[in-house]
């Protein structure tokens, strides 16, 4: 009796730990079902917020109290919607949206109890960027390409009347950047490519315009925040420096001053309206500092909200500048908005995103490490290894951009390759951001490859890894990553176990000609021209290559991408056909840049969860 009964009770306590393990392999669909909240925006009197979250699956506009509580939903589209910004003065809101992916964004007014929603824009070819409410809540500014599709000229609207003026018409990418304190300024921020930018200054009512920001070579100036009195701007710029720093522009000469010395790249900033506050953020090898200081009493430091390891943006502060509020991500942390009241130094976190029932501590953080390139220069990047032991296949993902940066913030599919059994090299290549101007440019036009064989240095770091498998690495990237990923498998092919492309460039000729008319002067200047640059471009196109392909390949597309066309996809996969070779291939109808839909979400990433299995495992 007694063996039996012990039998049984052994019996029991095994079904539980298989049972509890059993419960920690969630599949994908729980993974890609955890949720976000973002770009908090302060109603007048700073008791709400309106913000975005992917609850219902695709971006919507919630409304939330400032100290928490349950949100209410005010949109119901089924496409996403991109931005919200309260008035300053009254219950409404502005807000953007496009349909399946094509970023013609078209701009929308709604009372803060979304009862009704009326169309600003209501010109579905163009473009339309958002660009400020006036102080007095009368006029909101906006940039469009209605004119021409290669240039954004900036308008003015009323939003009582829905009167549209034209205020400055400019060959070139013109964006509205915010009103003067009076409302009678403009700012124009004009985009000369993503390294070079320049501001001018637009009186509305004689249509003067003031250069403010003559300067030789690449400058880029952002995060632009007017001073209380009018007579000057705090920004973030490169001006005469490698990193980014704030610094204050004085309109009358001219003048730039810098703020602050860090030898790191500040990447938010934020000034409350009565100009008493100062609130930014450090790019600290891709995790962030946040910094709060006191404008008015000699920039004094104040405390910071005590936060975890992890990546804060979206600074925002209330009409009063008592309450700052902004948005947390970071390894173990989905994104979420958070609010700090700095005279009580109470820190609230105002929105709780859903993870979908898988436990918070079961979320793994990667190792920061440098590795030694062909140059021997150090990349930075970051390794995440499973809970587990034994030796992981690995997938080596590239981020897009190129100018960007693999960061810290919260990432489901990174997780769920985790959970599975996978380890994830995450490399910050030459080219990358927030390591200084000068890093950012070691992989321009003729350069271009440099970066693609920082990855190759990486794989052969990885390969001093005990619990990494070298036998069995993937490499996998979107947009500019996806040409990465075609890069590598084309000039070492023998690095690869698969290849997965999501919306990835294969051939820079097509690329510069079919992508988005307004974009194309940007990306020569990173790529190369079609005319001087012709041979380059040649030889740098993996289309060009495709035939030292091994490895199996799956590509990714949104047949409505204005940036990287479906044109390029379909490019690589038929070349890859023609030859034999093993490649898949999904398109989604529905989507643009990236797949956004929930649905399509876990169709993708399904998919390429059962193609890495089976060339991986």
């Amino acid at each position: 009796m007694f063996v039996k009964l012990l039998a049984w009770l052994q019996c029991i306590f095994l079904c539980s730990a298989l049972g509890v393990e059993a419960q920690s392999q969630y599949n994908i669909q729980r993974y890609l079902n955890i949720r976000w909240a973002s770009r908090p925006t302060f109603s007048p009197d700073g008791s709400q917020l309106a913000f975005l979250t992917n609850i219902t699956g695709t971006a919507q506009i919630w409304r939330i109290s400032a100290e928490g509580g349950w949100p209410d939903q005010l949109t119901f589209f089924d496409d996403r919607v991109s931005f919200v910004q309260w008035s300053p003065t009254d219950e409404l809101l502005v807000f953007g949206k496009d349909v399946g992916g094509n970023e013609r964004t078209q701009l929308y007014l709604m009372p803060s109890d979304g009862r009704e929603i009326i169309s600003l824009s209501n010109l579905p070819q163009a473009i339309h960027h958002f660009g400020g409410w006036s102080h007095d809540g009368r006029w909101i500014a906006f940039s469009s390409n209605r004119r021409n599709p290669a240039f954004f000229d900036v308008y003015i609207q009323d939003i009582n009347s829905r009167e549209t003026r034209l205020v400055y018409q400019q060959d070139g990418s013109n964006f509205a950047a915010g009103w003067s304190p009076n409302d009678q300024y403009l700012l124009i921020w004009r985009l000369n490519s993503s390294f070079d930018q320049d501001l001018f200054l637009l009186e509305l009512k004689t249509q003067k315009v003031t250069h403010l920001t003559p300067h030789q070579g690449l400058v880029r100036y952002s995060n632009v925040n007017w001073a209380p009195e009018g007579k000057g701007l705090y920004l973030i710029t490169d001006q005469g420096r490698d990193f980014m720093n704030i610094a204050y522009l004085d309109i009358a000469s001219a003048e730039l001053t810098y703020l602050e010395d860090d030898l790191r790249d500040v990447d938010g900033l934020a000034v409350s309206k009565d100009g008493r506050f100062m609130a930014y953020t450090l790019n600290v090898d891709g995790y962030s500092e946040l910094k709060i200081k006191e404008l008015s009493a000699g920039r004094r430091p104040l405390p910071s909200p005590p936060l975890p390891m992890g990546v804060v943006g979206r600074l925002t502060f209330s009409e009063t500048g008592e309450k700052l509020a902004f948005v947390f991500s970071g390894p173990r942390y989905n994104t979420d908005i958070w609010v700090w009241e700095l005279e009580k130094e109470r820190l609230t976190q105002v929105t709780h995103s859903s993870t979908a029932g898988i436990p918070q501590e079961s979320f793994t953080e990667p190792q920061l490490v440098r590795y030694t390139s062909f140059d021997g220069r150090k990349i930075p990047a970051f390794l995440y290894l499973p809970r587990k032991t034994g030796r992981f296949p690995v997938i080596v993902h590239i981020h897009g951009g190129p100018e960007a940066q693999e960061r810290v913030w919260f990432d489901p599919i990174f997780q769920y390759f985790l959970n599975r059994g996978y380890a994830v090299f995450a490399p910050n290549v030459r080219g990358s951001t927030g390591y200084g101007k000068a890093y950012t440019h070691l992989d321009d036009v003729e350069l271009r490859e440099d970066s693609v064989k920082d990855i190759v240095y990486g794989v052969e770091y990885l390969k001093t890894i005990a619990q990494v498998n070298p036998e069995k690495i993937a490499v996998m990237g979107g947009s500019y990553g996806g040409y990465m990923v075609l890069a590598a498998l084309t000039k070492y092919p023998n690095l690869w176990t698969a290849g997965v492309d999501i919306v990835g460039i294969a051939n820079f000729k097509t690329f510069l000609k079919n992508t988005g008319a307004y974009r194309r002067k940007w990306r020569i200047a990173e790529y190369g021209d079609p005319q001087r640059d012709s041979e380059l471009l040649e030889r740098i196109s993996p289309i060009n290559h495709v035939d030292k392909i091994k490895a199996p390949l799956m590509v990714i597309q949104g047949a409505n991408d204005p940036r990287v066309p479906q044109s390029e996809a379909e490019q690589i996969v038929q070349a890859i056909k023609e030859r034999n070779g093993v490649v898949e291939y999904l398109l989604f109808p529905d989507e643009g840049h990236g797949i956004s839909k929930l649905p399509n979400r876990i169709k993708a990433y399904t998919a390429i969860v059962d193609f890495l299995d089976r060339h991986l495992k």
